[in-house]
Formats: structure tokens, sequence, C-alpha cells
């Protein structure tokens, strides 16, 4: 397994965006298709929370995958994932349009990929981030390769060190708390 180059904390609390792509880093890959052509994925609940914790500081999450898929866009829902991004194979143009309407430079965005078309965007964006078994073109452009897999933790990985560094806000892992209006 590739050893993660060291990144300092404070690179980490400048992202404004934490953008990734889904088989591959959400996922370990697996695609099982049944034979009345629905399809399911495995997601890790860990990676899930990470997000839920971002998102809860604030953090804006996208998800952009190259491809169509019912079981990504009821995981997205489930976790409210404010930007899910389907059927862009051009994962550069969608993170600098998504970039471009949040105001953000791409050098406030960290991308996490695995494949070759995740590449581009993994070298423009201020943090690339790929996980080990990664293709060699998004290894070679990864600013950071987890210590986990793909759909095994390699999310949450990410997500920790970036509550660790303070992004988006600083201070200590709390949820906001629910207001009911009558």
């Amino acid at each position: 397994m590739p050893s993660p180059r060291q990144i300092p904390a404070a690179r980490w609390a400048q992202v404004r965006l934490f953008a990734m792509d889904v088989d591959g880093v959400l996922t370990d890959g697996t695609l099982f298709v049944c034979s009345n052509g629905t399809e399911t994925k495995r997601f890790s609940i860990t990676d899930g929370l990470g997000l839920t914790f971002l998102r809860d500081r604030g953090l804006p999450l996208a998800w952009i995958s190259g491809r169509q898929s019912g079981a990504t866009t009821i995981r997205a829902t489930e976790l409210k994932i404010p930007h899910l991004i389907q059927g862009r194979r051009d994962k550069l143009a969608a993170l600098t349009e998504l970039a471009g309407r949040l105001g953000l430079a791409l050098g406030q965005c960290a991308y996490m990929g695995d494949d070759i078309i995740d590449a581009p965007a993994l070298r423009a964006a201020g943090l690339g981030i790929s996980v080990p078994g990664g293709a060699p073109a998004a290894l070679a452009a990864a600013d950071y390769v987890t210590r986990r897999a793909g759909g095994h933790g390699a999310v949450r990985e990410v997500c920790d060190l970036l509550l660790a560094a303070g992004a988006p806000a600083g201070g200590n892992i709390r949820p906001k708390k629910r207001t009911t209006r009558r």
C-alpha cells in the first residue's frame, strides 16, 4: 500500500468543498446487477457518518459520478449530500462548474477519485486524494493516498483529517441542533 504524503493541517483547513467520485471511492467499485435489471452497491456506514459530521459543520459536499445510478441517488438523499452530479465523465468540468456556482476557486476544493477520468480534477483541486487501489494516473495526480481502501473507510479517513484540521470552522465536532418552528 502506498504511504500517504504528509499534508500540513493548514492545507486541510483551507478546504471549502469536499467533492468525490462514487464508484471505487465511496464503494469498493463492485456493482451488483440483479436479473430484473436493478443494481445494488455497498456503501460504508463509517464513510457516511464522517460525511454527516462534515455536513453538520457546514462544509459543502459533492458526489461527481461518471454514471447514473439509482443506488447512488438513494444513498446521497439519505446522507443529504447537497450536490449530486451523475453521468459526467469530465470530472474536472463538473468540479469547475460547481466551484464557480459556489463562488470558490479550485484551490479551495478537495477532490477524491480513483480512476483515469478523475486525474484532471485531482491535479486541479487544492487537494487531490486517491485510494490505494486507484489507477496509476489517479495515484500520480494525487497529493494524498489514503491508507484505507475505497468503500472501506477511505472517505472517513479524509473526513477525520478535515475535521481535525478545523475545516471549515474549527472547534469540536458537534452536530447542529435542529430547531422546530411552529
